[in-house]
């Protein structure tokens, strides 16, 4: 789309502002506050509008406020004594004033519905798409893996608190680890216009990071550098890293917002050990490697109890257990809690601890608490795809099915090749299944099944959608599925466990698997 003012031209549809056929150079956030001022113009904005929308909910300073404000009128040929085209409304706010078409543009060469690639898609976040690759193992030891793994996953985290980055989640980025893929292709496959790669090489106490970040569209390496550090000094190697990507990419932005990503190192490195050791059993999402991970990170929080990054995962792997059926809740949710709270008293920023305390909440029925802590979460990770696709089921639970849809497809989208893209798709599907479209919410099941056929909560949706849409011989044999990966199911075990916030939903579900013949 369109918008055409003055002699100016504000292209989403290309994320580009123009003057007079003239391209206009404009940073991410300055193009996103001029585009949501000019489709609010039928009203004042005020700052906490501009809060919500362009800054997520930061509170920024009022100096931010204003310095962004005079960016946009200056790239718009405005300014602040001029008010031609963006007013301040004194205590209220601010307003677009100009005359605005709206027209849809023509297609570039090479452009069309039918050549939509997913960096098309992810272009309309306004934002650098940024993958960073597993780092290789230089080492001679294979065991070592874990270790050049955890650098990759600490630098993706120090990144994605940067709301200004669109960056890739760990699990799509990780499938290209031991393989040879040229980095043109990798762009086109996560729709990224960056990529970061490297090396490490363990060498007793020493440690030696190679890194470098490529422009995916000309092959070219924007930067590159290498750093030789004792162990102790890992984490200030990863800062370092992160910033640099920053400052390469958004020289501006990084001028701005003064990034510094901040992490709480553990007080042993023999507990930062395990908590890799533990991640990489995690990421594999089995329930012998959940159970690993598990033991993993109990010994890391022996060592330290303070650990805020080990108590989050270890309440992480319990929820998500639970939410696999690998756990009873009675056992899991009890044990989650506890790990989840004394993570958020060590490290408050943690946002695995926020997500297990959010699926905590869930399953007690602590509707609203659980969403607030999705949401916090999330405002500290905003790439953190799990705590988006369960934030998803919190959603639905509560009645809010379409926007748990959005949340769901949202996880995937982030994360367009990952372990966890059954998950969901299944939580899709059982949006859908509460919106009552069945033959949706059974492909949408289907498709979770085709990535793992042991995702007993997409059984669970295909049985109930199939009998309330009337397909009763696929309902049959989706029970008989069901009862081979949950054994223990019941109407009972369905209305006691799953935590329905309405009545009617409770009702709706159990009635498909009356009609598929569960008791």
């Amino acid at each position: 789309m369109q918008f055409i003012f003055s002699n100016h031209v504000l292209d989403t549809s290309h994320q580009e502002l123009s003057c007079g056929g003239e391209g206009v150079p404009v940073e991410p956030q300055v193009f996103n506050l001029l585009l949501y001022l000019i489709e609010n113009r039928d009203r004042v904005v005020s700052k906490d509008d501009l809060f919500d929308n362009i800054w997520e909910g930061r509170i920024v300073s009022e100096s931010t406020l204003t310095s962004r404000i005079n960016a946009v009128r200056k790239a718009v040929g405005d300014s602040g004594r001029d008010q031609r085209l963006v007013r301040t409304i004194a205590r209220k706010g601010f307003r677009f004033v100009g005359d605005v078409r709206v027209s849809q543009p023509e297609m570039k060469p090479g452009e069309g519905s039918a050549n939509h690639s997913n960096k098309d898609n992810l272009a309309s976040l306004d934002r650098p798409a940024i993958a960073v690759l597993p780092f290789t193992n230089m080492s001679e030891e294979p065991e070592q893996e874990y270790f050049s793994d955890g650098i990759s996953e600490d630098i993706v985290t120090a990144l994605s608190k940067l709301r200004w980055f669109y960056v890739i989640a760990r699990n799509s980025s990780f499938v290209y680890k031991r393989k040879s893929v040229h980095l043109k292709q990798i762009g086109e496959e996560l729709g990224v216009g960056y990529v970061v790669d490297g090396s490490v090489r363990k060498d007793g106490d020493r440690v030696r990071i190679a890194v470098q970040l490529n422009d995916v569209t000309t092959g070219s390496h924007i930067w590159a550098e290498r750093y030789d550090r004792s162990l102790a000094d890992v984490f200030a190697v990863q800062d370092e890293i992160a910033q640099a990507i920053v400052a390469a990419i958004e020289p501006q932005l990084y001028a701005a917002e003064n990034f510094r990503a901040q992490r709480k190192p553990p007080d042993s490195m023999d507990a930062w050990d395990l908590v890799m050791r533990a991640l990489s059993h995690y990421w594999r999402v089995t329930r012998q490697d959940n159970m690993v991970a598990q033991a993993l990170l109990e010994k890391a929080i022996d060592i330290d109890p303070n650990y805020g990054q080990a108590l989050g995962v270890l309440a992480s792997c319990h929820t998500f257990s639970a939410h696999m059926g690998w756990e009873t809740m009675a056992k899991a949710v009890p044990v989650a809690e506890r790990a989840a709270l004394a993570a958020i008293r060590a490290d408050s920023e943690d946002a695995w601890a926020h997500y297990a305390l959010a699926s905590v909440y869930l399953f007690n029925r602590r509707f609203e608490d659980s969403l607030a802590e999705f949401e916090l979460a999330l405002g500290l990770n905003p790439n953190f795809s799990p705590a988006r696709g369960y934030y998803g089921v919190a959603l639905t639970y509560c009645g809010r099915w379409e926007e748990g849809d959005r949340a769901a497809r949202h996880a995937l989208r982030l994360s367009p090749r990952d372990p966890f893209a059954a998950i969901y798709c299944g939580v899709a599907a059982y949006s859908q299944f509460v919106g009552r479209n069945y033959e949706e919410a059974m492909r949408l099941s289907r498709e979770a099944l085709r990535h793992r056929a042991d995702f007993v909560g997409a059984h669970r949706v295909l049985t109930a959608a199939a009998a309330a849409g009337g397909f009763n011989d696929v309902a049959s044999a989706a029970l008989k599925e069901l009862r081979r990966v949950q054994p223990d199911i019941s109407l009972e075990w369905i209305s006691n466990e799953m935590p329905f916030k309405h009545e009617e939903d409770r009702v709706c579900y159990l009635d498909g698997f009356r009609r598929a013949g569960l008791r």
